[in-house]
C-alpha cells in the first residue's frame, strides 16, 4: 500500500532535506519502494546538466524508483532568494497549477513511500495570491512538520500546526531536529511540544557531525505513520 506526504518546516534552514532524507532511507531499510518530489528550489547551482538543488539531488539519491532529476524537481532558480522573488526575477510565472502536474506525476508512480519537500516555511508565497501551501491542499496530502528545536520553536511549531489544520489537511507527525549542542530547557521545550502537538514526535534527531541519510534514520520512528 503506498503512502505519501509532505514534509513542511517551521522556518527555512530547519532541516527539512535531512529529516525527509531519513526518512525515505529508513524506508528502503524495512523493504519500501521510494520516491520523491520538491516541487520548487532556490539557491541552486550551475551545472552541465542545467541548475541543479542539492536539497534535491540529495532526494534523488533516495529514490528507489527510477526518476530523473528534472522530474524530482522541475522548477530551479539560481538566487538563494524566496521563490516568488526569484520566479519574478527571472520572469518566470510560477503558480499552483505549473507545480501541480510534476508532483501528481511523482505521486502516480505509486511508490510504496513518498515524500514532497516544501520550501521554506509553511505559508511560502509563489504568486500575489497563491502560497506553497495551496499546492499541498490541492495534492491532498497528509503533512509532517520539522521543528528546529531553538529558541522561538514552541509558538512557531504551534502557529504552523495551526495554519496546517485549518487549511483542512491532517498533521500526521512531527520531528525535532536539534540544531544546536546545547538548547537552554531542552527537555522542557520538547515535552511542551509533545503536548500541545495534535500529532505524535516521530523522533528526536540531535546535532550531528556528519546527518547522512543512514545515521538519520537511526533516529526516526517511520512505524508511527502506519
Amino acid at each position: 500500500m503506498s503512502a505519501a506526504y509532505f514534509i513542511t518546516g517551521t522556518d527555512t534552514d530547519v532541516g527539512k532535506t535531512t529529516i525527509a532524507t531519513g526518512l525515505l532511507y529508513a524506508a528502503r531499510l524495512v523493504g519500501k519502494s521510494t520516491a520523491a518530489g520538491k516541487p520548487i528550489s532556490s539557491g541552486c547551482q550551475v551545472t552541465p546538466n542545467g541548475l541543479c538543488n542539492a536539497d534535491a539531488i540529495a532526494l534523488l539519491a533516495e529514490c528507489s524508483l527510477p526518476l530523473s532529476y528534472a522530474e524530482v524537481n522541475p522548477v530551479a532558480f539560481k538566487p538563494a532568494i524566496a521563490p516568488h522573488l526569484a520566479a519574478r526575477e527571472v520572469g518566470v510565472a510560477l503558480t499552483v497549477r505549473s507545480l501541480l502536474k510534476p508532483m501528481q506525476y511523482i505521486l502516480a508512480q505509486q511508490a510504496d513511500f513518498t515524500i514532497i519537500e516544501g520550501a521554506g516555511g509553511w505559508r511560502v508565497p509563489l504568486t500575489d495570491h497563491d502560497n506553497l501551501s495551496d499546492l499541498v491542499i490541492a495534492l491532498r496530502l497528509p503533512v509532517i512538520l520539522v521543528v528546529s528545536v531553538r529558541p522561538g520553536c514552541i509558538s512557531h511549531s504551534l502557529l504552523t500546526a495551526e495554519a496546517i489544520v485549518r487549511d483542512g489537511l491532517l498533521l500526521v507527525g512531527w520531528v525535532a531536529n536539534i540544531i544546536r549542542s546545547k538548547i537552554f530547557r531542552l527537555e522542557e521545550s520538547l515535552a511542551t511540544l509533545a503536548e500541545r502537538l495534535p500529532a505524535p514526535c516521530l523522533g528526536r534527531v540531535p546535532k550531528l557531525k556528519h546527518a547522512s541519510s543512514a545515521v538519520v534514520a537511526k533516529y526516526l520512528q517511520l512505524d508511527l505513520l502506519d
